[in-house]
């Protein structure tokens, strides 16, 4: 499809529940639009395996080592702005709050809110936020195909409930144009078709919100 610069938003960022295909997509879009790509380093925790075999381990490390290499990398993204203005990204720093709330308890949660304020994080703003959505059921199947060692013991109740909250978040979520893309349906990272019908929504999302709801195919 023909592409007009001028139209498209500067800066897009993806986000969505564990499995949904957030880096897929944001890959596969800095490399249609020429955007630098700004991914998110999950690998690098060393706690998240801890965490994924017992929710109730090492919480609050896994969640402190998250914030602290977003924030490290969000700073890193508003120096690089005057220089290099066109990216995409694969998450918001707010997901760090949805997913604060979901695994910490009380006391801990608020010492991480403590820590949150204290690093005064100005994030820089998206043009454009994708948020994918996806059945716990598709999200299981997708987490189980790609096989990553740490997340080989994820619990179907901890993910029911992670898709609960990006819901509710999204539900309110006011800051930016948002496009909402329901993915239960679609595989638009290795089926060429449906990805160049959601870059072509894409293109067409500008301020307010939208949907994105493919029919799904009957077989």
């Amino acid at each position: 499809m023909d592409i007009n610069s001028s139209e498209l938003p500067k800066f897009i960022a993806i986000e969505g529940p564990i499995g949904v295909g957030k880096t897929s997509l944001a890959m596969l879009l800095s490399k249609t639009l020429g955007y630098e790509p700004w991914l998110e380093s999950t690998g690098s925790n060393p706690f998240i395996e801890r965490f994924y075999e017992n929710n109730n381990q090492a919480a609050l490390q896994t969640q402190l080592f998250f914030l602290f290499e977003r924030a490290r990398q969000l700073d890193l993204m508003r120096q690089a702005h005057l220089f290099k203005p066109l990216r995409v990204t694969d998450f918001l720093i707010e997901k760090d709050e949805i997913f604060a709330t979901l695994n910490l308890d009380a006391d801990e949660l608020q010492l991480y809110h403590n820590i949150y304020q204290h690093l005064n994080i100005e994030p820089p703003r998206p043009d454009l936020v994708i948020y994918l959505q996806a059945s716990t059921d598709v999200l299981l199947e997708r987490i189980n195909t790609r096989g990553n060692k740490g997340e080989k013991n994820m619990d179907k109740n901890y993910v029911s409930r992670l898709v609960d909250k990006y819901t509710e978040f999204f539900h309110y979520y006011e800051k930016t144009p948002l496009l909402i893309v329901n993915s239960t349906a679609i595989d638009p990272i290795s089926n060429d078709k449906e990805y160049q019908e959601l870059l072509s929504f894409i293109v067409a999302s500008k301020q307010g919100r939208h949907y994105y709801n493919p029919i799904p195919k009957i077989l």
